[in-house]
């Protein structure tokens, strides 16, 4: 089946996308978005229920009992000032779209309508996330239930290091683990004429970040791909005085389990030396993190021939090495069979990269994007139909 988007439906997606980037919002509190979900899916005549996770919405087509396939997009933007200079940039106050999230949300009712006009039978269910930013919301989701009876997942990603019109589809780990962590530091205050009186958390934490920067470097194999980012420095009130407390916010991303370990282990050591050093009180807590989204055979297989069916051979292509990125999609291929891809989406001018205030895309990938995940719905059901024959 060749499913095309017409000038109607692609505007409509660029209205969408428009107006979703205009009112952005964070993870957990999507009313507005989730509100404007809820209408284009009235307009469809779909089915759905609200209220997953909070802002959650599990919607579905078809029915009867056969396979079922799922597909998603999420719906959160970030606590970012947004300066694009866009007609259509955030009126919240610092909160922007800077990941393409407003994008996915576009594109999922865009396929949803592709496949209402096709009249397609089969069981689709479409869903719609909050908080893959921040809050594990596709943890939530399954929580709730959202997979029941599914039995194949998929999901796109908006990527700007490739051109419009091409796909990534890859086999195997594309996204890594992700560990945020929090670091707090406790020395004593002091007046700053006097640090001998004292002991100054600020230089503490300094030493430790420097420390930091050799267990990649120094303590994990080359050729493994891993990263420690400390995000966030707080220490101190005024000039005048030590600061008797500091708290570093940070993430580690890795992709393999060992190298994950090794990573941890050894920042536990080097805190331990600092607290020592620097004779002061340092706890290292560790949130809860991201699982490595992980491509398997079948869904792979299912996601590249729908890839070649929209663009063609010779735009289907690998995202090479894993991303150190994390993607909370990785919780429902714990459950059930899943693929992610990536939707180049570059734009010719050049603007910021994801999670940055300049962030933008091209949004002819919307056209992209409900094609391929109409697709992939299609050629997963047929797949599934065909291995349960068997």
């Amino acid at each position: 089946m060749t499913f095309s988007v017409d000038n109607t439906l692609w505007q409509r997606m660029r209205r969408i996308r428009r107006s979703l980037h205009r009112h952005p919002e964070l993870a957990y509190r999507e009313e507005e978005t989730s509100a404007l979900v809820g209408r284009e899916l009235t307009r469809l005549g779909i089915a759905f229920t609200t209220g997953l996770a909070g802002t959650g919405i599990r919607a579905e087509l078809g029915t009867g009992s056969g396979p079922c396939v799922a597909l998603r997009a999420d719906m959160d933007a970030l606590p970012i000032v947004e300066e694009t200079g866009l007609d259509f940039s955030s009126t919240n106050p610092e909160v922007m779209h800077a990941c393409g999230h407003d994008g996915h949300v576009a594109m999922l009712l865009g396929a949803a309508e592709l496949l209402v006009k096709q009249k397609c039978s089969s069981r689709t269910v479409l869903l719609f996330q909050p908080a893959e930013e921040s809050g594990n919301g596709a943890a939530a989701m399954i929580e709730a239930d959202c997979l029941q009876d599914v039995d194949m997942i998929f999901s796109g990603h908006i990527d700007t290091h490739y051109p419009v019109g091409q796909l990534t589809v890859d086999k195997g780990l594309i996204c890594s683990y992700t560990d945020p962590f929090t670091i707090n530091i406790h020395g004593r205050g002091g007046h700053a004429a006097k640090p001998h009186e004292a002991v100054d958390a600020i230089v503490v934490a300094a030493d430790l970040i420097m420390s930091m920067q050799t267990l990649v470097s120094r303590r994990i194999n080359p050729t493994h791909a891993a990263v420690v980012t400390v995000g966030r420095f707080s220490a101190g009130t005024v000039h005048n005085v030590i600061a008797e407390r500091a708290r570093l916010d940070g993430t580690i991303r890795s992709a393999d389990p060992e190298t994950r370990d090794r990573i941890i282990n050894g920042l536990n050591r080097l805190i331990r030396g600092a607290a020592e050093m620097g004779n002061a009180e340092i706890v290292l807590t560790l949130h809860d993190g991201l699982p490595a989204v992980i491509n398997d055979e079948r869904s792979y297989a299912v996601a590249r021939a729908a890839a070649v069916a929209v663009v063609g051979k010779d735009n289907v292509v690998s995202q090479g090495a894993p991303s150190l990125g994390g993607e909370d999609f990785a919780f429902y291929q714990q459950c059930i069979p899943g693929c992610m891809i990536r939707f180049g989406a570059a734009l010719e001018t050049g603007a910021g990269t994801a999670h940055s205030s300049r962030f933008d895309f091209d949004e002819n990938v919307l056209s992209y994007g409900a094609r391929w995940l109409a697709a992939v719905a299609e050629h997963a059901l047929t797949h599934l139909k065909g291995a349960n024959k068997n």
